[in-house]
């Protein structure tokens, strides 16, 4: 199918699909998916209105410019170069609107944070990018619900995890996956030395029960007394809970609840995100063998970002991005500032591969 095929087919689905809607004959669920893809081919179908409308007008100036008297023939090529600067960019918005889309990108989102390497100041760092992604949460009107919370005696978190729900979440927090390395002097160290420590982070697209099918001889569940920082006990009654994925070996313990049953709920929501970001790997592996030329390969272990804390800059490794303004990155103010090109890059690298 050609490009012009494409646009005229995107064309005559949104007219097929609003006498469906307006029909009164659907089912709630029907007609709450055609409403969603009614939704997403209206932006798409306006872009390939105003392009359609441009080189039309084109043509049309281009018979004013033979045609036409001397007055009408200037203004005519006046226009024209106008409109010709404009296309270009109105063809490459189409080509990043019709790229392919990850099928996991409208749906919320789990952050693990676990702390690295660097003892204390790694856990304190730890603790800093989950408040990070909290405020960044709050400016784009997310919610931000924390799920489970490790922490120690400094106020530094050893692992932390939350849903953050709203529009696109995934979709702006997926290449936040990797090692965040951070170089400071910590407030333990006496001889003013910069010291460099790590932590990982995990974003995972939140599963629902349709997109895993998990069969209940393949989970061990074990039940435990919960305990606190430093091993005193903070229950008196077995309500912490692990599950064990016996065929992945996926494992998660929740314990933040008195309730055993809502420990065990927590723990099968981040299971279920786990067992899906895993097979989701498993697929991106099968299907693409040069990831090194895409936004990093979402690798636990690999290092993506640093921040530099003496010299007030955050650099994005993958993108070659450095940044001065470290404060308002780890507030969340401008983490945009950073998010937004490696989308951008990511969609380069996805247009350049269907050339």
């Amino acid at each position: 199918m050609s490009m012009e095929e494409k646009f005229d087919s995107l064309i005559a689905r949104q007219e097929e699909l609003a006498p469906l809607m307006s029909s009164g004959e659907l089912e709630a669920s029907d007609f709450t998916a055609l409403s969603m893809e009614y939704a997403e081919l209206s932006p798409v179908v306006e872009k390939v209105k105003a392009l359609k409308d441009a080189r039309s007008e084109l043509e049309d100036l281009a018979e004013l410019a033979v045609d036409g008297d001397a007055e009408m023939k200037e203004l005519a090529e006046t226009e024209s170069r106008e409109l010709k600067a404009r296309l270009p960019a109105l063809e490459q918005e189409l080509r990043v609107m019709l790229l392919p889309k990850d099928a996991a990108d409208a749906k919320n989102a789990i952050l693990e944070v676990r702390a690295g390497t660097g003892g204390d100041e790694a856990s304190l760092f730890a603790a800093e990018l989950f408040r990070m992604y909290q405020r960044y949460a709050d400016i784009r009107g997310w919610r931000f619900e924390p799920m489970s919370i490790s922490d120690n005696e400094l106020g530094g978190y050893k692992e932390a995890s939350a849903l953050i729900s709203g529009r696109g979440v995934f979709a702006r927090l997926k290449f936040e996956s990797g090692v965040h390395r951070v170089q400071r002097v910590p407030t333990t160290e006496s001889g003013g030395r910069v010291h460099t420590s790590a932590a990982t982070v995990a974003v995972l697209p939140e599963a629902e029960e349709v997109d895993v099918q998990i069969d209940d001889k393949d989970l061990r569940v074990d039940i435990f007394r919960a305990s606190g920082p430093g091993g005193q006990s903070v229950n008196t009654t077995d309500s912490a809970v692990r599950i064990t994925h016996l065929p992945t070996g996926i494992v998660v313990s929740q314990q933040d609840e008195k309730s055993q049953h809502k420990n065990r709920a927590k723990a099968m929501k981040i299971l279920l995100a786990r067992i899906y970001d895993h097979e989701r790997e498993q697929l991106d592996a099968a299907r693409a063998a040069d990831r090194r030329s895409q936004v990093g390969s979402g690798d636990r272990s690999e290092r993506i970002r640093t921040y530099n804390f003496p010299q007030g800059r955050v650099t994005d490794h993958r993108i070659n991005l450095t940044l001065h303004k470290i404060d308002k990155i780890v507030d969340g103010e401008a983490l945009d500032e950073v998010i937004d090109p490696l989308i951008a890059d990511d969609q380069a690298a996805r247009l350049a591969s269907l050339e």
